[in-house]
């Protein structure tokens, strides 16, 4: 990481041509970790989310949006997933989504910090995530190449009111991100005529 991150925000390019470039649901992942009882670790993922990075000039002109579907639970137990969803826990008739807006891109080369805000229900708190750009690659069939990146971080469920099952599950919970983003697509060459 860099020391000055403010002056790295404000000249520092991404590694990347300029646009708004998409998701590739096929291979990224949402995962996370939390505590069972200060013991063990139980594993899950959200299956479904979409994504958007936009990359600017720099740093500070680009920006990611994420929003997962919290039904979208996956934790290996049909029968607990059930129960985590349901309104004395998660809730996922009330809080549907869970949303992410960045305000920061900072870093340089491949190692970078993403800030900006969670949103769970009606709570926005700040949340960062330390992010390792993987690379930028063609993938055989398509025209587009493809960016992986790698993110973590950790959030407090308490931060949220989702403090159910203290004193059985941890309250925090870690964030592994597997993402891989579409480069945009060129533009159309002009019709001749």
């Amino acid at each position: 990481m860099t020391s000055d991150t403010s002056t790295a925000a404000a000249t520092t390019a991404l590694p990347l041509p300029a646009g708004s470039w998409e998701i590739d649901p096929f291979h990224s992942a949402v995962n996370f970790t939390i505590r069972h009882l200060g013991i063990s670790k139980v594993r899950g993922r959200f299956a479904e989310v979409t994504a958007g990075l936009v990359v600017g000039e720099s740093a500070e002109t680009s920006s990611v949006t994420a929003t997962i579907a919290l039904a979208s639970i996956d934790t290996g137990n049909k029968d607990r997933d059930a129960h985590v969803r349901a309104p004395d826990l998660l809730d996922v008739e009330r809080r549907p989504t869970m949303t992410f807006r960045s305000t920061r891109v900072i870093g340089k080369e491949d190692e970078w910090t993403l800030e900006g805000g969670l949103t769970i229900g009606d709570v926005t708190k700040p949340i960062a995530l330390a992010v390792e750009f993987g690379g930028l690659q063609a993938f055989p069939g398509d025209p587009r190449r493809h960016a992986g990146f790698e993110a973590t971080g950790e959030i407090r469920r308490s931060d949220y009111g989702l403090d159910f099952g203290a004193g059985m599950l941890g309250d925090v919970v870690k964030i592994q991100l597997d993402m891989q983003f579409l480069e945009p697509q060129a533009p159309a060459a002009p019709a001749e005529g």
